[in-house]
């Protein structure tokens, strides 16, 4: 698992729980590192697969007198939410995005100032606030979709789909002439969902998310809210999804899709390598493994937002917290983490890696989103809201309607969404 900018859970339990915690203390920030730290990661495959291993035999080369111990949590954003107002969790772990900017400093160290750090790293706003940085994403991604190549062309389809009715068509298409599930929503894990939030942009506009937050009603045609939505619930009402959602399991979806029993889910740029590692595994052609933009063009052509995956934090209750800097700093900066996974690597002035040859092809534009002058407001909303964006709940809400497990429609459940949303605009302070 990885990319998941996730608000999980009741939003405003969560919101209860952050707000109820108070700062951490303890350990040194200078010196030199020493010690045992606990990292803390959502990498579980890694972690099995002795991966991991490899990058802290290479960080403890470099750093001797420090030893890493590394947890792997499936379920990373619940499990550290609930353990945040203990003080437990871990020396370094991935900022859980139910984290609010305003809330950064509560539970993290700064890693330095924003400014500063501007001329190394790229995708830093999201962990800012207040001119201090603290979380560094190991990584950058671009939104889109995993698709098997061969099940599209054993469809018939030969060319990316441009618009929202013209992808419905080609997975009735695959529905029709091949034995593949056309669109797999990973609805059981949850967090899959959220990745539609995380295609934010594909319409070219950097300020779509100031542009939202300034809407009371963001899910109204021809928003890239409504968008987005509306794509996932057409797929699922014209049956174009796996039968049971309740039943699907995200790690055997990377088998399913490698074996071309799957033809598409949207997910980021990340899931290529683990998909076609997937290949790999099943005997089957990894090249089969591709990735296609939003189907949606401005100017004729395509675009994906680039934004940092989880980003990684030291835990401000560390009592070594010198070493757990210097393991974000260079798991960030130093390690292969990135080159491994094929994605787009945090450094200023880094090439794009071979995984999204796709999209040079395609000639998808790149979008990074602007950072919001109040980095607080579109949390505040959503949260107000009890939406979760980023989140799980309120889209496995939407595959429930659209699959009849559900009362309602698209028409009402975006009218009661946009009604949530107006209020919280309203009693948010811009």
């Amino acid at each position: 698992m990885a990319k998941k900018h996730i608000v999980i859970a009741a939003v405003a339990a969560s919101a209860l729980l952050l707000a109820g915690c108070s700062t951490g203390g303890g350990g040194s920030t200078g010196g030199t590192p020493s010690g045992q730290i606990t990292v803390i990661t959502h990498r579980t495959d890694l972690v099995q697969d002795k991966t991991f291993a490899g990058y802290v035999k290479a960080f403890e080369k470099i750093y001797p007198k420090v030893t890493v111990k590394v947890q792997g949590i499936t379920d990373l954003d619940a499990q550290i939410t609930t353990r945040l107002s203990t003080g437990n969790y871990g020396d370094v772990t991935d900022i859980p995005a139910t984290v609010t900017p305003k809330q950064l400093p509560q539970f993290f160290e700064s890693i330095g100032e924003t400014a500063k750090l501007k001329d190394k790293y790229r995708f830093l706003s999201d962990k800012s606030y207040e001119g201090k940085q603290y979380g560094l994403a190991p990584f950058g991604n671009a939104g889109g979709f995993i698709y098997n190549k061969k099940v599209w062309k054993e469809a018939g389809v030969t060319g990316l789909p441009k618009t929202p009715d013209e992808f419905i068509t080609d997975l009735k298409a695959i529905k029709s002439k091949t034995s593949a599930i056309p669109y797999y929503t990973n609805y059981k894990d949850g967090w899959p969902l959220g990745q539609f939030q995380n295609q934010q942009g594909f319409t070219g506009n950097a300020t779509v998310v100031a542009d939202r937050d300034k809407n009371k009603a963001p899910w109204t045609q021809g928003t890239e809210q409504y968008t987005t939505d509306a794509l996932l619930y057409n797929i699922v009402h014209n049956g174009l999804s796996e039968p049971d959602p309740t039943t699907t399991a995200w790690e055997g979806s990377k088998g399913l899709m490698a074996t071309g029993k799957l033809g598409a889910m949207l997910l980021g740029s990340w899931a290529v390598v683990q998909f076609q590692a997937a290949a790999k595994d099943a005997g089957t052609d990894p090249a089969d493994i591709g990735f296609m933009p939003m189907p949606y063009q401005k100017d004729g052509k395509f675009h994906s937002t680039i934004g940092g995956d989880v980003n990684l934090g030291v835990n401000n209750h560390s009592k070594n917290k010198t070493a757990a800097l210097a393991w974000v700093n260079w798991f960030a900066s130093k390690s292969t983490y990135a080159a491994d996974s094929g994605a787009l690597s945090p450094l200023v002035g880094s090439k794009n890696p071979s995984t999204l040859q796709d999209f040079t092809d395609a000639n998808v534009q790149y979008v990074e989103l602007d950072a919001a002058k109040n980095p607080t407001l579109d949390s505040d909303i959503y949260n107000k809201a009890q939406i979760d964006l980023f989140g799980m709940l309120y889209r496995q809400k939407l595959v429930d309607i659209a699959r009849g497990a559900a009362p309602g429609d698209m028409k009402s459940y975006f009218a009661d969404l946009n009604k949530q949303w107006a209020d919280a605009v309203a009693s948010v302070k811009a």
